[in-house]
C-alpha cells in the first residue's frame, strides 16, 4: 500500500519510467475506449489508487480474494517497469534489481494464493460439482416418481 500511496501522490517520480509500458498500452486503451488516459503519469497515478483501493479491501478483509488478485495483477506493470534488472550494466546494481524483482514474484505468488484461498469453504469449482450432483439426484428421483405413477 505505501507504494501504491507513493505513485497516487507522486507519480511524477515514476512517469519516466513508466513510459515505455505506456506506450506499448496505450493503442490497447485507445481501441477500448478513447477516453482513457494514456500518458504515464496517470497510468501510474491509476495502478497507485488501485493499490491502495486492493490494499484496504485486503487489508480489512473486506474482500480479500478479489482484493488480493487485483493487487498480483497491479504488481506485474510495478515490477516490470520498477526492477528491469536486464536493462542494468552495474553488476552490484543489477544484483539489487533481480533481488526487488525476485522479491515481487514471491508477493505476487502470495497474492495468488491469497486469491486463491477459500479459508476453509468450498471453492466455486465443489459448489458447482455439488450443485451438479445434486440436481441429478433429484432429476433421478423425479423420474421414479413419475415411472412408478404411470
Amino acid at each position: 500500500m505505501a507504494a501504491g500511496s507513493q505513485a497516487l501522490l507522486r507519480p511524477g517520480r515514476y512517469a519516466a519510467a513508466a513510459e515505455p509500458l505506456a506506450e506499448q498500452i496505450a493503442p490497447m486503451l485507445k481501441r477500448l475506449d478513447s477516453r482513457l488516459p494514456t500518458n504515464a503519469e496517470a497510468l501510474v497515478r491509476i495502478n497507485g489508487a488501485i493499490q491502495v483501493g486492493a490494499g484496504v479491501l485486503l487489508a480489512t478483509s473486506t474482500a480479500p480474494r478479489p482484493a488480493a488478485a487485483v493487487l498480483a495483477g497491479t504488481l506485474v506493470p510495478t515490477t516490470l517497469v520498477g526492477h528491469p534488472f536486464w536493462k542494468v550494466q552495474n553488476v552490484a546494481m543489477r544484483r539489487a534489481e533481480q533481488m526487488q524483482f525476485a522479491k515481487n514474484l514471491g508477493l505476487f505468488a502470495g497474492l495468488l494464493l491469497a486469491a486463491a484461498d477459500t479459508a476453509g469453504s468450498p471453492g466455486l469449482r465443489w459448489r458447482a460439482e455439488h450443485a451438479a450432483k445434486h440436481a441429478e439426484r433429484a432429476m433421478k428421483q423425479a423420474k421414479k416418481k413419475v415411472t412408478r405413477h404411470h
